[in-house]
């Protein structure tokens, strides 16, 4: 191919169509290249995988069990603003490549069983040629465009399942057959090229999406309580503080704990708002507030606060060439960025996080750049506790309709449609919202009705859960037959791929007539979208003037 690179994964790709010199992300072609043969990699773990069954030892269990989270974590380092160190990239290459061989060698070759002839298991990589190699094998390679949207489509979903379950394996929440799901699928797309086939395939991992972020619902209930309605303060303190960003709670719970004693305050930024909401981490007296908006801001918000910055998951900004901060970001987990000191955990899941701690005591006080509250923690049981008054409000009128407006925030400037159109709403409608999207809109103090907060902040992108299960429950409570006969409609925004896997959990809950934006994924192909159109009614955004006649608002 004549171009540097090819990347259509996230909303922002150029054009629409796809980042061909270098990432809009950020992302170099080198990195792009690298991710897009971990991937390949990857495949050929899942093609062996099936062609072995289950039931051959404990001691085979456990390797598979390493081979499950070690794609989880690869697949997560490949998502949208995770990881820019390219050497950390190489370095999963080559762990997938012995794992391959190993695989191959005590699971396979010595019982005999009969392996197709394909080159994602022949090819021995060298550091030398992994670049020349990547060019060969990258998104373009399926040259068939629809084969190469619907594979592309599940790869998305595969990426965003792995990060929720790579979440919840840190909390100690396991599920052998959805960790099995994701290698088996894998390899799947690695041999499949049958249009009905991958359109099913991307349905059923709507299906087990569903199953992951239930998984993680419950590892982070279990672990620190459901949800509380919480008033998180936005303004800051008078002590020097750290600021943790991404979206782990166990990384954050272990820094609360590391840091008690320390004299320092740790706020949240971004997709970490919600670690306000939960009973176990609120008793720490010195998380003291989330510090700014939405990831997209982060270059001016982190000049501004002073102190160190820690990365749990994806959502950097490469910094400017003269950015104050640079040298103070760390990154755990999948995360990785040149030049910043990556703090690994130990066999237990542990981390140190002293070195982080001891450079915020020598930091200045973050500058504040705003006062007051917002409000959040309305997950499925804290909107489960007042369903009869929101059932009342809705019988009454007093709540006309329920607009979702969750997902992802980003750069582009359409993206003030979501502000407008939240401004614009009328009085007796409400927004149910989770992830990022929110800032859009959290801040704009829309009231309440009766006593209900017209924005009802679920949490993480993940915990658009709680908003399948919120609309479940008020289907049953006023005894229709389908979801869709709800007063709810969906106005969801994207950016990256636990959206894919958040829509296509939702149409496999029989949600339809979803509409994303600002602009539909550049990875579905006209034919693709049609089938996606004719059958959910998938649909994009206009002006707010249109989505307003369009939803019947």
């Amino acid at each position: 191919m004549n171009e540097k690179m090819f990347c259509f994964q996230c909303q922002e790709t150029a054009g629409g169509t796809g980042c061909k010199i270098s990432g809009v992300c950020g992302k170099s072609p080198e990195v792009a290249h690298a991710q897009d043969l971990l991937i390949y990699v990857l495949k050929g773990l899942g093609v062996i995988a099936n062609h072995h069954q289950h039931g051959c030892g404990h001691d085979y269990c456990d390797f598979r069990k390493s081979i499950h989270a070690f794609v989880n974590d690869a697949l997560f380092s490949t998502i949208t603003n995770a990881n820019f160190d390219v050497e950390s990239i190489y370095n999963r290459i080559d762990e997938g490549l012995k794992l391959r061989d190993t695989f191959k060698d005590r699971v396979v070759n010595k019982k005999g069983i009969a392996l197709p002839s394909l080159d994602v298991l022949g090819w021995n990589g060298t550091r030398a040629d992994y670049d020349a190699k990547a060019q060969q094998v990258g998104v373009l390679a399926e040259a068939n465009e629809d084969i190469r949207s619907l594979k592309e489509l599940t790869i998305y979903g595969l990426k965003g399942m792995a990060a929720y379950l790579e979440h919840a394996a840190r909390l100690g929440q396991v599920d052998g057959d959805n960790n099995e799901y994701i290698l088996q699928t894998l390899g799947q797309l690695a041999t499949c090229n049958d249009a009905d086939a991958l359109t099913a395939l991307a349905l059923k991992t709507g299906e087990w999406g569903v199953k992951a972020m239930a998984l993680l619902d419950k590892a982070n209930t279990t672990a620190y309580g459901n949800p509380e309605v919480t008033e998180v303060n936005i303004g800051v303190g008078n002590r020097p503080g750290i600021l943790v960003s991404g979206h782990d709670l166990n990384d954050i719970e272990q820094l609360l704990e590391q840091s008690k004693d320390a004299g320092i305050d740790i706020y949240t930024h971004s997709e970490m708002l919600p670690a306000h909401y939960y009973p176990k981490l609120k008793k720490y007296s010195h998380l003291r507030g989330n510090y700014g908006n939405a990831w997209w801001k982060q270059r001016e918000e982190f000049s501004t606060f002073n102190g160190p910055i820690l990365f749990t998951t994806n959502c950097i900004v490469p910094p400017t060439a003269n950015a104050n901060y640079k040298d103070r970001v760390f990154t755990t987990n999948s995360t990785g960025f040149p030049g910043w000191k990556h703090i690994p955990a130990d066999a237990n899941g542990k981390k140190d996080f002293s070195e982080i701690i001891a450079l915020a005591k020598t930091c200045a006080v973050p500058t504040e750049i705003e006062t007051g509250k917002i409000v959040g923690g309305f997950a499925h049981e804290q909107v489960f506790a007042v369903a009869n008054k929101v059932v009342k409000a809705v019988k009454s009128g007093a709540i006309r309709k329920f607009i979702v407006m969750a997902g992802c925030d980003g750069r582009m400037k359409s993206r003030q449609y979501y502000t407008e159109f939240a401004q614009r709403l009328p009085k007796d409608c409400v927004i149910l919202t989770a992830g990022c999207a929110k800032y859009k809109y959290n801040k704009l103090g829309l009231g309440d009705i009766n006593g209900i907060p017209r924005v009802l902040d679920a949490g993480q992108c993940n915990d658009s859960y709680s908003l399948a299960l919120i609309a479940l429950k008020l289907k049953d409570v006023f005894g229709l037959d389908d979801v869709n006969q709800l007063p709810i409609v969906y106005n969801i925004a994207w950016y990256e791929q636990k959206a894919v896997i958040v829509l296509l959990a939702l149409l496999s809950l029989g949600v339809k007539d979803i509409h994303l934006g600002p602009t539909l994924p550049g990875f579905l192909s006209p034919n693709v979208a049609h089938v996606l159109v004719q059958n959910f009614g998938i649909g994009g955004i206009t002006s707010v003037d249109e989505g307003m006649k369009l939803f019947g608002i």
